[in-house]
């Protein structure tokens, strides 16, 4: 069985069902994947954030994915890049490749295949055997193996679903997160606006996190979400 290496993911792909059926598959393999719709917001994600792995379509609804691997490529020579296009001759692949891809992938493709070739690229860039096991933001550690979470040493008790939120705050420590992609990556549901679950889950969790702490890790900005990080 392919398994996951919890490395942090960014898809760039402009069809939402296909976006959704990538996203779910990968999720089940432990990797965390941000979503983009378009070039323009894949580049202000990878502005953002230190992705192990960017999965790029080549017919993008803005700018092309292959402008935009130029971009990631001017920015990051590292980060492996599969790009994805229904596109597939030898010359359209020579383009992606010259861009800066790793790999290509001709749709439709077959999901195993998808997984096969990311794991690949991720054990030649070392990340699926040199990713830290432990997330840490100032003095709060979370142990991705022992699946515990530490502040100051002490231990804290976390339900699975606390869990699972704390280590998406973690994994995207300092950048804010929306209730939208909470809904998404934690709950893995269309966010409904008339819950509050995820208001009430981040109370649950600042609780544990931060209350017997003099430093707050857990913030809301009004209007746009939450974000974990040291003040």
């Amino acid at each position: 069985m392919i398994t996951g290496s919890n490395a942090h993911l960014l898809l760039v792909e402009d069809e939402p069902k296909v976006a959704t059926f990538i996203r779910k598959g990968l999720q089940t393999q432990a990797y965390t994947v941000d979503v983009a719709l378009t070039g323009e917001e894949g580049k202000a994600f990878f502005a953002k954030t230190a992705y192990d792995l960017i999965i790029l379509d080549v017919n993008l609804p803005d700018i092309s994915g292959l402008d935009l691997a130029e971009h990631i490529r001017q920015q990051n020579r590292r980060v492996p890049i599969l790009m994805l296009t229904a596109l597939d001759t030898t010359a359209d692949k020579l383009l992606g490749f010259e861009a800066g891809a790793d790999d290509y992938l001709a749709k439709p493709f077959d999901f195993l295949e998808l997984l096969a070739r990311l794991k690949a690229l991720l054990r030649r860039a070392g990340t699926t055997e040199d990713v830290d096991r432990v997330l840490r933001v100032a003095d709060l550690e979370l142990d991705l193996d022992e699946r515990v979470a530490r502040r100051q040493g002490q231990t804290i008790d976390l339900t699975a679903r606390e869990y699972a939120l704390l280590e998406y705050l973690m994994r995207n420590a300092g950048r804010v997160v929306s209730r939208v992609d909470i809904a998404e990556q934690v709950w893995d549901i269309g966010f409904d606006t008339g819950t509050n679950v995820i208001d009430v889950y981040v109370s649950y969790l600042r609780a544990k996190i931060d209350k017997d702490y003099p430093t707050k890790l857990i913030h809301t900005l009004i209007g746009m979400g939450y974000v974990l990080k040291e003040k």
